[in-house]
C-alpha cells in the first residue's frame, strides 16, 4: 500500500498544527490502532507534532500564559495565540543542534531553553513581520512586538523566580523576600523597567490576580503604603483590579432575578471575586480613605452592600410568589392562611425563587464583607421556619384528605425542601422529605385498598 502523497501530508500537518492539545492526545491514541504504511506515517507526524509541542511548552514556560487571555477578564499583557508557532520555528531554527538537548531533565535543557528565548527574541526583532504579520491583531501590533521581545529577553530570570511562586504568595522569610527582591534588581539591570514585566509574567501565571498584591508588597520596604506604591511603575496592578471591581459592580447592579440560572451564577462569582479583592486590599495595602483608590474601594463596598440587600429582599418576596398561601375557612367567618396546594411547581415565578435562594446560600462570604452577613442569616432563619412550616401544613392536609391533588401537593413538598437545600438548611430538608415519603407511601396504600375493594 502506497503511503501519504505530499498534499496528503501538507493537510494533514496544517490540521495537527491547529490541534489542540487534548485532541491532539485523542488523534495519536486514535491512529495507534490503525494499520497500514498511511497510519505509520500519520503516527510519525503526531509523535513530532507532541515532541515539538513539549520542547515549545518547556522552553516558552515562562511566557505561555500570556498567549491565552485571562480566565477572570482582568486586563493584562497579552499576545495573539497564533504568534506562539510562528515564534517557536523561528527559533528553533536558529538553534537546531541544541533541540534534542531539550528532552533531557537536566540543568543542561534549562541552560538551552534560555539560549533559545534569547534567539527568539533575536527573531522578534530581526523579522517581526515573520513572527506577528500585519494582519494579525493590528491593533497594538508594535506595542505587542516590543512586549514581546522584552518577555524573551527576561525569560531567563522569569523562570529562576517560578519555582518560588508559592512561596512569595504564603509567608516568606527574610532569606526568600530578599531572593525576590534581587530577582526584581537583576531584572532591572537587563531593562529600565524589567522589574515590572517580570511581574506581568508572574502576574499570568496566578489564576487569581489579587494575589500580585501579595508579590507586590513583598517587593520593597514601603510597597505596603500607597502613596508609595500609587506612584511607582505597580501602581497599574491596583488599578487594574480595582478596574475589575467596578466593572463587577456594574453587572451586578445591572441584574433582574428571573429564571436564568447562569446570570445568577455569573452574580455569585462576581461578588465572591469582589470580595476577595476588596479583602485583598484591605489586608496588604494601607489605603488613604481621601485618595482615588481609597474612595473607589468605599464606592465599591456601598455599592455591593446595597445591592445585596437588595437580593435578600427580592428573595423574601420571591418565595411568598412561589410558594403562595390561600385563606381557607375555618368555621363560620372564621379562615387561616394555608399552602394553596393547586399552585404550578414549575415556571418563571418558581426559578426565580430557586435562583434567589440558591444566590442567598452562596454568598455568606461577600455577604461578611460587605456588611450584610447579619441581615442574610436572619432572612435564611426566617425562610427556614416559613418553609418547614409550610411543607408541615400541606402534609397535614394530604394526610386530612383536604388535597384535591394530592401529586402536586407532594411536589409543592418537595419545592419547599429543595428551597431548604438551596439555603443550606439540609438537615430541616431531609426531615421534610422523609415526612413527605411517608405521606406519598400511604395515598399509594389508600388508593391500592380502594381499588381492591372497588
Amino acid at each position: 500500500m502506497s503511503g501519504l502523497t505530499v498534499a496528503h501530508r501538507a493537510a494533514l500537518a496544517a490540521l495537527i498544527g491547529q490541534a489542540p492539545d487534548d485532541m491532539l492526545a485523542k488523534l495519536s491514541s486514535v491512529a495507534a490502532a490503525l494499520p497500514g504504511e498511511r497510519a505509520l506515517e500519520l503516527r510519525a507526524m503526531l509523535a513530532e507534532e507532541t515532541r515539538e509541542r513539549a520542547r515549545r511548552g518547556f522552553v516558552f514556560a515562562p511566557l505561555l500564559p500570556m498567549f491565552r487571555p485571562r480566565a477572570d477578564g482582568v486586563e493584562a499583557v497579552a499576545f495573539p495565540a497564533a504568534v506562539l508557532p510562528r515564534l517557536w520555528q523561528a527559533a528553533a531554527a536558529r538553534e537546531p543542534a541544541l533541540l534534542p538537548k531539550l528532552d533531557q531533565d537536566s540543568p543542561v535543557a534549562v541552560a538551552v531553553a534560555d539560549r533559545i528565548c534569547l534567539a527568539a527574541a533575536a527573531a522578534v526583532r530581526d523579522r517581526p513581520a515573520l513572527i506577528w504579520p500585519p494582519e494579525l491583531a493590528p491593533d497594538g501590533r508594535e506595542r505587542g512586538l516590543t512586549d514581546l521581545a522584552a518577555a524573551l529577553d527576561l525569560a531567563h530570570l522569569a523562570r529562576r523566580g517560578l519555582p518560588s511562586l508559592d512561596v512569595w504568595l504564603k509567608r516568606p522569610d527574610g532569606d526568600q523576600i530578599a531572593e525576590l527582591r534581587l530577582l526584581l534588581k537583576d531584572c532591572a539591570d537587563v531593562h529600565l523597567d524589567g522589574a515590572q514585566r517580570v511581574l506581568e509574567m508572574l502576574f499570568r501565571h496566578l489564576d487569581d490576580a489579587v494575589l500580585i498584591l501579595r508579590i507586590l508588597t513583598q517587593s520593597s520596604c514601603s510597597s505596603e503604603q500607597e502613596t508609595f506604591l500609587s506612584a511607582s511603575e505597580l501602581s497599574g496592578f491596583v488599578e487594574r483590579l480595582i478596574a475589575g471591581v467596578d466593572l463587577r459592580v456594574a453587572r451586578i447592579a445591572g441584574f433582574r432575578p428571573g429564571s436564568d440560572l447562569a446570570a445568577v451564577e455569573t452574580v455569585i462569582d462576581d461578588l465572591t471575586w469582589c470580595a476577595n479583592v476588596l479583602g485583598e486590599l484591605d489586608v496588604t495595602l494601607t489605603l488613604n480613605p481621601l485618595s482615588l483608590w481609597g474612595k473607589s474601594v468605599r464606592d465599591a463596598r456601598v455599592s455591593l452592600s446595597a445591592q445585596l440587600s437588595t437580593f435578600l429582599r427580592a428573595a423574601d418576596r420571591a418565595v411568598d410568589k412561589a410558594l403562595p398561601l390561600e385563606s381557607i375557612q375555618i368555621s363560620g367567618r372564621m379562615t387561616r392562611k394555608a399552602p394553596q396546594l393547586t399552585a404550578p411547581v414549575q415556571g418563571e415565578t418558581v426559578q426565580a425563587a430557586r435562583n434567589l435562594l440558591k444566590l442567598v446560600g452562596a454568598v455568606r462570604g461577600p455577604a461578611s464583607t460587605f456588611g450584610a452577613e447579619s441581615d442574610r442569616k436572619r432572612l435564611v432563619e426566617s425562610l427556614t421556619v416559613r418553609l418547614s412550616d409550610y411543607a408541615e401544613q400541606a402534609l397535614l392536609l394530604i394526610n386530612d384528605g383536604e388535597a384535591t391533588d394530592p401529586v402536586n401537593a407532594l411536589r409543592l413538598v418537595e419545592l419547599s425542601a429543595r428551597c431548604l437545600d438551596l439555603i443550606d438548611a439540609r438537615p430541616v430538608a431531609r426531615t421534610v422529605r422523609r415526612r413527605a415519603a411517608v405521606a406519598g407511601a400511604a395515598k399509594s396504600s389508600g388508593a391500592s385498598l380502594s381499588s381492591r375493594a372497588a
